[in-house]
């Protein structure tokens, strides 16, 4: 049955590609492209460049919706350049790495993050332990989501050497919109969904809520999220708007174990609760644009462990209190140019708590500062030839940890249907308050004061080609220079400036759209690293995708990846040689039905989706089997 499936997946990647051209044929058409869209690009939307030469990959909600995805990182494990790990099918598990996306090497390394996720351009991650949680992103919310591959030290500063930004939901246009889902599947998963919005006159408003939960394909591999979304919009005047949103998720996930070791008397458990504010002003006028952003963030995370040394049950607490002020503009003054004026204010951190049953060790309210004003400019020269240079600097002043520059430069090249991008950027990546609660630990004092920023140069060169209406293909070659990276050492327990890694490599993309029935996209990454066991920095990584309608009312989407075999650590102990798990590839598929006209102002589809068609066994993390074939089928209804 195995084999059957997996197979029964192949032959329908390249049967009904190839009854879609039947199609055409029959037609008598020529086969060329059309300009009707009928289908989502798979995988991706794809790659933007903007005006400061970074490279930008864009994934959309239909690509969410495409892969079946239920979180962040299913949403984004077949981007290039990007790979996750998981314990769960629902549910990451924070604590340690049961749930994380790293881009081209970069996000495995504590105690300061580095890589930032953010929501409508504000960060978003766990304040005291500096790093990114999954749950707190739910892709329900999502309309847009931009990847950043490569350090962001002017627009985002700290934390950036990649960058991940949820763009939220927002109704522009007249009218109200309703969308309802239900799904059910393998070991009894659940994923249900309500969005709601509409626009009156000056006012808008958007409404999501849903609620996932799964049994997990081990036992305590069960997990539940909860989400909640609200915003509200008014438009002041012709060229300026209000919005005010507000966020609040609810989450758990338990971690299985590793795989034939002893069960502790409690399983370990992972709670998360955040609720997130955004009020911003906004204008888009014929001389500019920009935006002032207040917000805050209050969240709390209860982790229940086992301690196998001392046989103890303990609870690790925390609650962070994250805030900040963000003002730009971008100016266009004169022809062709633009001048970026930037500040950003921005307090993080908390308390944390570790309870055991015979003592309790407390880090008090204890907050990071980083206060950064910023500036870029960018030229257009020519027309049908054009020149962009660009550059920009940050000055980022922190309370503990002294100042640090961030800069970069860029140079754009495009010409019809080709483009040509070069970037340098420096950037820093500060430690977290976690250092702090370490050192307390490890009777360090205050030294964790001593510590530097770490630091990374990267460079990049890349071209994008459309050939033709129906194939567009980009192809860029990196280079990451980090130093000053912060490293566990003893004795005595400390962190130190110490190391130094190199990441190189070539990423490429190809768009295939022969008819407007068909979307294929391929895309790879080739990546070197030095030290070789850099973690989560597979040498070969590739992915694949094909959107094809059919029949009139069937939509089927199939993606697949190749991840080569990869060193991955835990960042929460230190010591830990890191492990090496095995290559593996998937193939994974989505058919949709639908059982309305396409004219018809209600749309309500069916579909059944499938994941690991070939029931590989495989690994994200030494001991944690990922599940095998898993199942599930839903209804939509949309009006």
């Amino acid at each position: 049955m195995q084999r059957i499936s997996g197979w029964l997946g192949i032959a329908l990647c390249f049967f009904l590609p190839a009854l879609g051209l039947a199609q055409e044929r029959s037609t008598g058409k020529a086969l060329k492209a059309e300009a009707v869209e009928v289908v989502a690009s798979p995988i991706i939307e794809g790659n933007q460049v903007t005006d400061y030469a970074s490279q930008v990959t864009i994934v959309t909600d239909k690509q969410i919706d495409g892969l079946n995805a239920l979180d962040l990182p299913s949403a984004l494990r077949r981007v290039p350049g990007v790979n996750i790990s998981r314990y769960n099918l629902v549910g990451s598990y924070g604590g340690a790495d049961g749930g994380a996306v790293f881009i081209r090497g970069m996000g495995g390394e504590r105690p300061g993050a580095e890589i930032q996720t953010l929501i409508d351009g504000k960060p978003v991650f766990q304040g005291v332990f500096t790093h990114p949680l999954m749950d707190l992103l739910s892709v329900d919310n999502v309309d847009t989501i931009e990847i950043y591959k490569g350090a962001q030290p002017v627009f985002l500063g700290n934390m950036a050497n990649g960058a991940v930004n949820i763009i939220t939901k927002r109704k522009t246009s007249p009218g109200f919109e309703t969308r309802i889902g239900a799904g059910y599947g393998s070991y009894n998963t659940l994923n249900t969904g309500l969005s709601h919005g509409g626009k009156i006159d000056r006012w808008d408003y958007y409404l999501v809520g849903s609620y996932k939960s799964s049994e997990g394909h081990r036992e305590d591999a069960d997990g539940q999220l909860q989400n909640y979304f609200g915003r509200a919009g008014y438009q002041l005047a012709k060229e300026w708007n209000l919005s005010f949103t507000s966020g609040y998720t609810s989450n758990w996930a338990d971690d299985p174990g590793r795989e034939g070791a002893a069960k502790p008397p409690v399983s370990p458990s992972f709670i998360t609760r955040d609720a997130l504010y955004d009020l911003t002003l906004s204008h888009d006028s014929s001389w500019g644009k920009g935006l002032v952003k207040v917000f805050y963030d209050d969240g709390a995370a209860r982790w229940r462990q086992y301690d196998t040394s001392r046989r103890q049950i303990f609870n690790s607490n925390t609650d962070w209190d994250n805030s900040g002020v963000k003002a730009e503009e971008r100016l266009h003054l004169w022809k062709g140019g633009e001048v970026v004026l930037g500040y950003e204010y921005f307090r993080y951190g908390g308390k944390f708590e570790e309870v055991r049953p015979t003592s309790t060790v407390r880090l008090e309210e204890t907050f990071f500062y980083n206060s950064a004003p910023y500036l870029a400019v960018s030229q257009v020269l020519g027309d049908k030839l054009q020149l962009v240079p660009s550059a920009g600097i940050r000055y980022n002043m922190s309370k503990y940890f002294g100042d640090d520059v961030g800069w970069q430069t860029g140079l754009i090249l495009r010409y019809r249907a080709t483009e040509v991008h070069a970037q340098y950027a420096h950037g820093f990546n500060l430690p977290g308050v976690y250092v702090v609660y370490q050192y307390q630990v490890w009777n360090q004092g205050e030294k964790w004061k001593n510590l530097d920023s770490e630091k990374i140069d990267h460079y990049e060169v890349g071209v994008s080609q459309k050939f033709t209406s129906w194939l567009k293909a980009d192809l860029t070659f990196f280079w990451d220079y980090g130093k000053d990276r912060l490293i566990f050492k003893a004795p005595p327990a400390r962190f130190e400036n110490l190391n130094e890694y190199h990441t190189r490599g070539l990423e490429a993309t190809v768009t295939f759209t022969p008819t407007k029935y068909l979307e294929v996209f391929a895309g790879g990454t080739y990546l070197r690293a030095t030290p070789g066991d850099l973690p989560y920095a597979p040498e070969v990584t590739l992915t694949g995708g094909v959107a094809y309608s059919f029949w009139d009312r069937f939509l089927l989407n199939v993606d697949a990846q190749y991840v080569a075999e990869r060193y991955v650590s835990n960042p929460r102990y230190p010591t830990a040689t890191p492990g090496k798990v095995s290559d593996y590839y998937l193939l994974n598929s989505k058919l949709t039905f639908r059982l309305t006209p396409k004219q018809s102002k209600v749309q309500s589809h069916l579909y059944v989706a499938a994941e690991n068609l070939t029931d590989k066994q495989y690994e994200y993390l030494p001991g944690y089997p990922a599940p095998g074939i898993t199942i599930m089928g839903g209804a939509k209804l949309a009006f």
